[in-house]
């Protein structure tokens, strides 16, 4: 017997494992969820079952009941949620908007500068830290490393629409939307220069060789793992570009790794360069007008607007969307002001 245990390293899917198994040639007949239970460490009954549910495992490319027996050469795939680990997160008061509840899920629109969870320089404050309080009886679930109920995340000064299961059986049913990328996701973002027409990019999104805080897109699959973002324009102000971006795939920092790879890095992006003048005039009053702009939004210009996904338990298709935030309300107003006038 073979087993792969695959951990990818991107954004959304390091909440989960995958496991591939081949089984022996002189594998007795056993039930599947036995099988697994003595192959996988910290797999247990409750976690295999619930798998099983959610149509995560797969024999053969098929998915199959807890009775399935497994036979000699059967070829099993599973995604599972990490296991817990020794990691207490503390209750703390702070406000979220939720966008919307039910026994299954939340959804949560977060604020621009709020950490998702806990982590090296942000142990409180973090957006877990207001989830343990405000959902008392929300478990420490399998994929937590302190991040209780998380399936994906979005950076700190990132805004929008956040998804959290509130049982680990809504948690393995996302898990695979997840791992197979079919949660729709669209997001606005503000990036500089004037993008002549609708597009995607492709490449493979691993740490940059000269700071590791940032990605960079290679062509080498050695480098990084495979990514896709379509994105489509929206409204144009000269020198920046309102687009909409979908993702295909969720890595870390994909959308402003991918558009500062094409050379339209996300306004006010400190990170990827765009937190200085990368279009337009030398003149004094141009520097003046984009420091302003960069006063009301000094964060990158992203937002999180929409997100869709298949319920864990009616198994329906359900779509979300969310306003911009003010700040990058304000900004788009501030540039269309200014190209009225310029006009």
């Amino acid at each position: 017997m073979s087993i792969d245990n695959d951990l990818p390293e991107q954004e959304d899917n390091d909440l989960f494992e995958h496991f591939q198994i081949v089984v022996d040639k002189g594998q007795s007949l056993l039930r599947i969820d036995k099988f697994l239970m003595l192959r996988i460490v910290n797999a247990s009954r409750n976690r295999i079952q619930n798998a099983i549910d959610a149509e995560n495992v797969l024999v053969n490319q098929k998915p199959i009941k807890a009775s399935y027996k497994v036979k000699p050469s059967d070829e099993i795939s599973i995604v599972l949620p990490h296991p817990p680990r020794d990691n207490e997160v503390y209750p703390e008061d702070i406000p979220i908007n939720i966008a919307y509840e039910d026994d299954d899920v939340i959804l949560v629109n977060k604020e621009p500068g709020m950490v998702v969870h806990p982590g090296y320089g942000n142990w409180s404050g973090t957006l877990v830290n207001a989830l343990v309080f405000h959902f008392k009886q929300l478990p420490q679930l399998p994929g937590n490393d302190g991040r209780p109920g998380l399936v994906h995340r979005i950076d700190k000064d990132t805004s929008g629409l956040l998804l959290i299961s509130k049982n680990e059986r809504a948690m393995t049913y996302l898990a695979k939307q997840f791992y197979n990328h079919s949660i729709t996701r669209q997001y606005l973002a503000l990036v500089w220069g004037d993008l002549e027409h609708d597009g995607t990019i492709e490449g493979y999104i691993g740490r940059s060789a000269k700071d590791r805080k940032v990605m960079d897109v290679y062509d080498d699959p050695e480098k990084g793992k495979w990514s896709v973002t379509h994105y489509k324009v929206i409204e144009r102000f000269n020198y920046v570009t309102l687009v909409q971006c979908e993702l295909e795939t969720g890595r870390t920092h994909q959308i402003r790794a991918h558009m500062q790879h094409i050379g339209h890095p996300l306004f006010s992006d400190a990170s990827y360069g765009g937190d200085k003048i990368r279009k337009g005039t030398l003149f004094a009053k141009y520097k003046s007008f984009v420091e302003n702009c960069f006063n009301i939004i000094p964060r990158q210009a992203l937002h999180a607007k929409t997100l869709g996904f298949l319920h864990p338990t009616t198994k329906k298709h359900i779509h979300f969307e969310t306003d911009l935030p003010q700040d990058f309300v304000d900004v788009l107003d501030k540039w269309r002001n200014y190209i009225k006038i310029e006009d």
